[in-house]
């Protein structure tokens, strides 16, 4: 009886070493982690709108409709120095005054090193999108002015790559400014043009 007691007191204390050991090592892992994480403190991807092909932005006053076809070329790169980044789940779309004008376009997913640089070049297409009649005064009046402003919103995931650790997901959202010359491309009412209007942007985004 006496010897089972004590071999049973032994087993537990070297259990308890074992997880008292075990978790310590955890803790310095977990506190090694963060302090490079903090050295290292990632820097949110850059992106810039470079080009805008427009081959119609045209309004129906009558219903409400606009119909939209461009293709737009994003440029986005990483700065972080020892960090990378991976891109998931990404969907660009154009939008007038926080509408969109066009439904999502899948862009593909990237991973990019240190300094590494990638474009997007998606067709974003809309075609008799419902919006907001005090929205359509405005596109009128900014159509008049001579000047549209449509936005290209981009949204997905990115996760964070420290050497061999990959981080959770984490949500990415962009906005990128495009002013578009209504002169050029609002004639007649004719919605698509054969031959876009091309504009060299080189608008930052902001992140």
């Amino acid at each position: 009886g006496e010897y089972c007691d004590l071999h049973g007191r032994e087993k537990a204390q070297r259990r308890f070493i074992f997880a008292a050991v075990g978790g310590f090592i955890l803790f310095l892992l977990i506190l090694l982690f963060i302090l490079i994480w903090l050295i290292l403190r990632p820097t949110k991807p850059h992106f810039s709108l470079q080009s805008a092909a427009v081959y119609g932005l045209n309004f129906d006053s009558s219903a409400s409709l606009l119909n939209t076809t461009l293709q737009i070329r994003v440029a986005f790169r990483n700065p972080n120095r020892r960090i990378g980044i991976y891109y998931e789940r990404l969907r660009a779309c154009a939008a007038y005054r926080g509408e969109r004008i066009t439904p999502p376009a899948v862009l593909p997913a990237a991973y990019l090193g240190h300094g590494d640089v990638a474009v997007w070049s998606p067709f974003l297409v809309g075609q008799n999108v419902p919006i907001n009649p005090y929205d359509g005064v405005d596109f009128v009046r900014d159509q008049i002015a001579g000047t549209v402003m449509v936005n290209i919103e981009i949204d997905g995931r990115i996760r964070w790559k420290v050497g061999r650790f990959i981080s959770g997901r984490h949500r990415l959202q962009v906005n990128c400014p495009a002013y578009v010359d209504s002169d050029k491309i609002l004639n007649g009412g004719v919605s698509v043009r054969p031959v876009p209007v091309r504009y060299m942007l080189i608008m930052k985004c902001r992140v």
